[in-house]
């Protein structure tokens, strides 16, 4: 349908647009007509047909008018600015939940309200992209055709004025109400002896709406001493909400608590979109802040249910805290002289020789006549208990060293990426590949311990059961553990990736559990415990609390860790999947024990398939939780993904450079 036979078929003469003036279908119809395919890829949406049409046919005109007319005719819209697309709540998941059932079956309100009218007409979500493509002078010649008026002027107590000071003032009723709840207050202790701003704030906007209804006058001047105030005092509340959150790192900040602070924010994001229009000014600028006003009217409609933008705005704080403890945690792991390189490799050797116990113990569990339930609890205490050993007695497991050293990597990236904004210049980041090079070594030689010393350990102890006991624990078990290292004819590649995904994970929790217990002051709780004071002594209390501190996320982690390991394979046989787990140091001690349990007597390919299965094993638990790790550190830090190329491309110059500095340091203690 083309533009000239819609106007022809609905709006040729006076009887046509009588008929019509009610029918929401026909701008519906016209939308769609104007409506681009592609919006994001054209950069102007040209309506200059339209405009021609309704220039050259008053009857085209009049009957579009008086359609527009009777659906938009004293409409209420205060709920779309007060709620559209801010948090109602500040259950994450609730709102998460509200927002993908509204996609799925969209909320309809009453008719008599003008986000019903957009609900039916500017329904996609990127009609605000094309909409915001039209050039101004459209805009503004059909806001002439068309005559619209402006939201002054009309002082009845259904005015367009009216309705955007009734919105500003239920906003600023439930940010006084938030910002008053005491895990908000708590996160900022600089204000605790200071008016609140937002009671300022409120009591400011009472007095300003107290003077509109006295005058006789629909609008404020600019010079108006009570509007320069609000703006001040908005200004004072927005910094207010950054202070508390820039405190999480001192406080750590809760997912509720941060849901909190994000509502209070986009509210007052919302208030400094809607401030402006208070003043009317010139008769231009009266009719540009109606234009504005209808935009914004639409494009948070459409926003409402954007569950994207809600993940992303909810979650990169919290991103950020966790990162943050990871990075801290993540620089014990990264060398800098050829002491610490060697005090790495004798850290990941011990590492290393607990796996290799770990790898006998597993085999003599899946002997075990128990349920399957039974086997993934014992196989997940084994590896939950091994790992928490390896982490309290100060050793090394590689593979869970890159979703830690990855954050550091980051925050090391980002303060060369605030001197590159600074210094407005192309930037090499020839510090940032030095660091890398010392993370890369790091990495090789913690996987060198690990695998070295897991291989003669599995070995040592089957050999000692076989001495003592008269029984190959493995002469049964070896072909499979052989052929789960077979990078090709076996899905180890696939399940090295599930054990990456798996690491990830667990660095997440150690961050979360570190960023939970900062915000609840654990440590300090325990600390002034009355009990354990009495009981224990103020000085064990103490270190109680300074262990509880320094190694419970820890823990945690590392338990969680083992459960995802244990369970993974029976998760799989439950849902009829291919899935497991392999990770280089338990493959090379699988290997091990393989190699007995056939008697050495191994084809030269099995032997050649299987090392180089335990290495691409161990690349690919690497390169996973890496990967991971990085994307969600750059996220959290608002890093650009663009800075990669020029990273990589500093890093490769360097390997070019001094290769031999990714996996062995240089001779000198430096920073290299």
């Amino acid at each position: 349908m083309t533009l000239e036979y819609y106007f022809e078929k609905n709006f040729n003469n006076e009887q046509l647009w009588e008929a019509n003036r009610e029918n929401v279908e026909l701008l519906v119809e016209l939308v769609n007509l104007v409506r681009p395919k592609k919006p994001k890829k054209i950069t102007v949406v040209d309506l200059s047909e339209l405009i021609r049409l309704l220039h050259q046919n008053p009857n085209y005109r009049n009957g579009l008018m008086d359609c527009i007319s009777a659906h938009l005719e004293k409409k209420k819209f205060n709920k779309i600015l007060s709620d559209a697309g801010i948090l109602q709540d500040a259950n994450f998941f609730f709102e998460v939940r509200k927002r993908i059932f509204a996609k799925l079956i969209p909320e309809q309100p009453e008719k008599d309200t003008l986000q019903f009218i957009l609900n039916q007409v500017f329904f996609v979500n990127t009609d605000p992209i094309w909409i915001n493509k039209i050039p101004q002078e459209q805009i503004r010649d059909l806001f002439y055709l068309l005559k619209f008026r402006s939201i002054y002027g009309v002082s009845d107590e259904n005015s367009s004025f009216n309705e955007l000071v009734f919105a500003m003032e239920v906003i600023t009723y439930r940010i006084c109400g938030s910002a008053m709840e005491t895990d908000v207050i708590q996160m900022v202790p600089e204000y605790e002896n200071l008016e609140s701003p937002f009671i300022a704030f409120q009591r400011e906007l009472l007095l300003m709406n107290e003077k509109l209804i006295e005058s006789p006058e629909n609008y404020i001047d600019e010079d108006d001493l009570g509007y320069k105030q609000l703006i001040i005092l908005h200004k004072q509340c927005v910094d207010y909400i950054e202070t508390a959150f820039k405190n999480s790192n001192k406080f750590g900040i809760s997912l509720r608590v941060n849901q909190s602070l994000l509502r209070i924010r986009q509210q007052l994001s919302r208030l400094n979109s809607l401030l402006p229009l208070l003043i009317q000014g010139e008769e231009k600028d009266a009719n540009r802040n109606t234009i504005y006003l209808a935009y914004k009217l639409i494009k948070y409609n459409c926003d409402k249910n954007n569950i994207q933008k809600l993940i992303n705005e909810s979650t990169q704080l919290l991103s950020y805290e966790i990162t943050q403890h990871t990075a801290n945690t993540g620089e014990h792991y990264i060398t800098n002289s050829r002491k610490e390189y060697y005090k790495m490799f004798y850290s990941a050797a011990g590492g290393g020789f607990i796996v290799g116990i770990l790898c006998i113990i597993k085999l003599i569990l899946g002997k075990v006549e128990t349920s399957g339930f039974g086997h993934v609890f014992l196989y997940s205490m084994n590896y939950s208990i091994g790992f928490i050993i390896i982490y309290i007695l100060g050793f090394t497991l590689a593979t869970k060293q890159p979703a830690m050293t990855a954050s550091a990597l980051v925050r090391a990236l980002q303060e060369d990426f605030k001197q590159k904004i600074q210094d407005k210049k192309e930037y090499k980041y020839k510090e940032f590949a030095i660091f890398f090079a010392r993370v890369f070594r790091s990495q090789f030689i913690a996987f060198v311990g690990n695998v070295i010393f897991a291989f003669p350990v599995s070995l040592l102890g089957i050999w000692l059961i076989d001495i003592i006991f008269h029984y190959n624990i493995a002469q049964e078990k070896w072909p499979t553990l052989i052929n789960d290292l077979n990078p090709i004819f076996s899905p180890a590649i696939f399940h090295a990736a599930i054990a990456g995904v798996f690491l990830f994970l667990s660095g997440i929790i150690a961050g979360s559990i570190a960023n939970r217990d900062k915000h609840n002051h654990i440590y300090y709780r325990i600390q002034e415990h009355p009990l354990l004071k009495l009981s224990l002594g103020k000085k064990w209390t103490k270190k109680l609390a300074s262990l509880y501190e320094k190694k419970w996320a820890g823990i945690i982690s590392n338990f969680w860790f083992g459960v995802f390991m244990g369970s993974t394979v029976f998760i799989g046989i439950f849902f009829g999947l291919n899935i497991d787990i392999r990770h280089i140091t338990f493959a090379s001690g699988n290997f091990a024990m393989a190699l007995y349990g056939a008697d050495f007597y191994v084809t030269k390919w099995m032997f050649l398939w299987s090392i180089l299965g335990i290495g691409l094993i161990g690349l690919v638990n690497f390169i996973v939780s890496f990967s991971l790790s990085l994307g969600l550190a750059f996220r959290s830090r608002n890093i650009p993904l663009s800075e990669l190329r020029q990273v990589a491309r500093a890093i490769f110059r360097y390997f070019l450079n001094k290769p031999l500095h990714f996996f062995f340091p240089p001779k000198k203690n430096t920073l290299q």
